[in-house]
């Protein structure tokens, strides 16, 4: 099953070999990793996505939770949370293809980042599902270069 970590930090050097360690300790793989910066001087927050059975990733949190220099460790998987990802991609874009390519940047509401004589560069935002499907879409024309961020994840407010 899928986890999704929030994982609040201090921040310091070595905490994220520390915490990378917990899990290759245990052999899993982090499918993602995105760190950053919180508005508290001092504190950084890691979203951590990997794939493992229930049990074994309870062990993992509560040995996060040991971490001196973690402060909080949230399991959002089961949580009403809000995920996104941020793509670059660069797709091959001819004067016969462009209009089409520009149409489905416009449906998944992408932003062009960077344009060429004959290619595209565009910024998708958006879940796993939004980024699988437009990828698929774009691969008829040629993607040229991919670059992926690692998932952010924020549990949703109460909803009345």
């Amino acid at each position: 099953m899928r986890h999704v970590l929030s994982v609040l930090v201090e921040n310091e050097p070595g905490v994220l070999s520390r915490v990378a360690g917990l899990f290759s300790g245990r052999g899993f793989n982090i499918d993602t990793l995105n760190v950053g910066p919180t508005l508290e001087k001092g504190v950084s927050l890691m979203t951590i996505s990997t794939h493992g059975e229930e049990q074994i990733i309870e062990q993992i949190i509560k040995q996060l939770r040991k971490v001196i220099t973690v402060i909080k460790v949230v399991d959002l998987s089961n949580a009403r949370a809000v995920e996104r990802e941020m793509v670059l991609l660069k797709v091959n874009a001819a004067d016969h293809n462009r209009a089409e390519i520009l149409r489905i940047a416009d449906i998944f509401r992408c932003k062009v980042v960077d344009v060429s004589v004959d290619e595209l560069t565009l910024e998708v935002t958006g879940d796993q599902g939004k980024i699988k499907a437009i990828v698929n879409l774009l691969q008829r024309f040629g993607i040229k270069e991919f670059a992926r961020t690692g998932t952010v994840a924020m549990r949703r407010s109460m909803q009345l």
